[in-house]
């Protein structure tokens, strides 16, 4: 069970790059320099930890 979730957050993650908007939601901090980027994806990080809590507290009821 946990080899199949484990396996559909992946797929999630590299479909997540794909999708419009995710990883640039407002409250993300990007500071770009000539040599430099940083990322700091605040708002995305909260919204997975969400999205993942309800899914582990789902699997959790049974």
């Amino acid at each position: 069970m946990l080899g199949l979730v484990l396996t559909a957050l992946g797929g999630l993650l590299l479909l997540g790059s794909r999708l419009p908007g995710l990883g640039r939601l407002p409250g993300d901090i990007i500071i770009q320099k000539e040599n430099f980027t940083l990322y700091i994806p605040i708002t995305t990080s909260i919204l997975l930890s969400v999205l993942l809590s309800l899914v582990l507290w789902l699997l959790g009821r049974r």
